[in-house]
């Protein structure tokens, strides 16, 4: 992925000529993710313009009402960076009686799932196309997922950028509260380090509890083996998934 844009990290310098510092830069939070411009395909261009109304939620700061937008009631998945949607295609298709909300700030895999969602004919999902921070924080109620999947998220392998991994306490914190009784959150990577680190901080969250035990899970038989899980299998990469559930209000 390429590199983000850099965070602001403090007020403004004086000026050369030793005139007093302006107003404080507004605070910036770190990103795990950078936009710039991408290749986007005429078929995923007319996907947006022609399907996008209709299956791209506008970001709003108010509680998603997702049986209004799906017009019945039914546990509400929400998976996070589906890439270019291949899984998350194959998720909606296999469980009918669920619905799904893909979260993903980048066009062309809007584009390139809006076109999948056209192909197989599915109705029980929907794109949210901006930060999945703030979708959480204010679209999603608290005790309102039946489950999260977060699969192979950038893993930010240098040092100095482990700031922008997405799996952080806050962020688990964040995740854990949004989830049902009993609602799961599916992680998966193929990086090692940050499979030690997803299994470090999901393991201190205490409103969460592994449905492994002490360790990592073996791939759920549902879970699509995606494209870019393939390919690095085939470089002789590891996967490690790790499947934690929300505990009951008396921390069981």
């Amino acid at each position: 992925m390429p590199r983000p844009d850099r965070p602001v990290d403090g007020p403004q310098a004086a000026d050369p000529a030793g005139a007093a510092p302006g107003p404080a830069a507004p605070h910036r939070p770190i990103r795990s993710y950078v936009l710039r411009p991408g290749r986007i395909g005429p078929g995923q261009q007319r996907a947006l313009a022609e399907l996008g109304p209709r299956f791209v939620l506008p970001y709003a700061p108010q509680p998603l009402d997702a049986q209004a937008v799906f017009g019945r009631t039914a546990p509400l998945l929400l998976e996070i960076g589906f890439g270019m949607g291949d899984a998350t295609a194959q998720v909606a298709a296999a469980h009918p009686g669920h619905d799904l909300l893909g979260v993903e700030v980048h066009p062309p895999g809007v584009g390139a799932l809006l076109r999948r969602i056209d192909a197989m004919g599915l109705t029980n999902l929907r794109i949210v196309q901006h930060d999945a921070v703030e979708v959480l924080q204010q679209m999603i109620a608290p005790g309102s997922l039946a489950g999260v999947h977060l699969w192979f998220p950038d893993p930010w392998p240098k040092k100095r950028h482990h700031k922008r991994r997405l799996v952080q306490p806050p962020f688990v914190a964040l995740l854990a509260s949004r989830l049902a009784r009993g609602g799961y959150l599916h992680a998966a990577t193929d990086w090692q380090p940050y499979a030690e680190q997803m299994l470090e901080v999901m393991s201190a969250e205490p409103l969460l509890a592994n449905a492994a035990a002490a360790g990592y899970a073996p791939r759920p038989p549902w879970r699509p083996r995606t494209k870019f899980e393939t390919r690095g299998i085939g470089l002789g990469h590891g996967v490690w998934d790790l499947v934690f559930r929300r505990r009951d209000d008396r921390g069981r």
